[in-house]
């Protein structure tokens, strides 16, 4: 619990006066304002998510114009096809029993990197927290909008390496941001831009 305060975080409050003295008003007015980590890195985080939500959204319009009922192609030989295929289930085909709570995972993700962005003074944690909100937007579009229903769609996928699980982009993403945050977390680096040792 300690840790997720930690990293989720509180709003900012000013650092108490090491002499116990009572400060000016002019300094107590000035000491709020002060931004010693640099600006916010928002515009980083959605600039990353919504390239990595586009390039899905597109490759998934052109799989499912082109490939869909056809024959698989091969980009590798057999190591490496795209074929499209519909999941009903999680990242790289697992769990298809729990759509809908795959689909409300995906919008719990979305909500906490929003409260993540509000203490965001890292670049290295923008794009990582990018590429896991434009991963999570992608697969819950399909979600929404995809057949069978509201909240029940099938997402695309049609990457397929030989012997693993077909995925798409968005798959890709969130893994991606998902290992840069764990490599994050291990160096230390938290959103907020300081540095901890343990």
């Amino acid at each position: 619990m300690a840790e997720a305060e930690r990293i989720i975080g509180t709003p900012d409050t000013p650092d108490a006066a090491g002499d116990g003295q009572e400060r000016p008003d002019a300094d107590q007015e000035q000491a709020p304002q002060e931004r010693p980590r640099g600006k916010r890195r928002v515009a980083v985080l959605f600039a990353v998510a919504a390239f990595a939500y586009l390039l899905d959204l597109v490759s998934k319009m052109i799989v499912v114009a082109e490939l869909e009922h056809q024959e698989p192609i091969e980009i590798v030989g057999d190591w490496l096809r795209f074929v499209a295929i519909r999941n009903a289930g999680a990242a790289f085909g697992f769990g298809e029993a729990f759509t809908v709570l795959f689909t409300v995972i995906a919008a719990a993700v979305i909500v906490v990197i929003a409260r993540l962005a509000r203490k965001l003074y890292s670049v290295p944690w923008a794009i990582a927290l990018g590429m896991l909100l434009g991963g999570a937007l992608g697969n819950l579009t399909d979600r929404i909008f995809r057949s069978p229903g509201v909240f029940e769609g099938a997402v695309v996928d049609f990457i397929a390496p030989k012997h693993f699980a077909v995925f798409n982009l968005a798959d890709s993403a969130i893994v991606c941001g998902g290992i840069l945050i764990v490599i994050l977390s291990f160096r230390g680096l938290d959103p907020d831009g300081t540095v901890h040792k343990d």
